[in-house]
């Protein structure tokens, strides 16, 4: 039974920077998800966790690329989330 347990699930790695870091109060967190997630459901999961994350539009890094929110997930991933940046003079 643990084997389908785990077989229906994954875990990644997020990392987070800058304001989402400071809404988190941590610079990582482990999410599981179920088998076939895509990386807008892990950050409709994550929402619950660090408010903010659904109401900006960041970048999305999975295992150093940037993905759009389509991409398909997998067991082990490295997610980094990047808040927008504004600045200027």
């Amino acid at each position: 039974m643990s084997d389908l347990a785990s077989a229906a699930t994954i875990g990644v790695h997020v990392r987070l920077f800058a304001s989402y870091r400071e809404a988190a109060g941590v610079n990582r967190l482990e999410s599981t998800l179920p088998s076939g997630a895509t990386v807008q459901r892990m950050l409709e999961v994550l929402a619950h966790q660090v408010p903010g994350l659904l109401g900006t539009r960041g970048l999305v890094a999975v295992n150093h690329t940037y993905v759009p929110p389509e991409t398909v997930l997998h067991d082990g991933d490295e997610v980094a989330l990047i808040p927008p940046v504004s600045g200027g003079r």
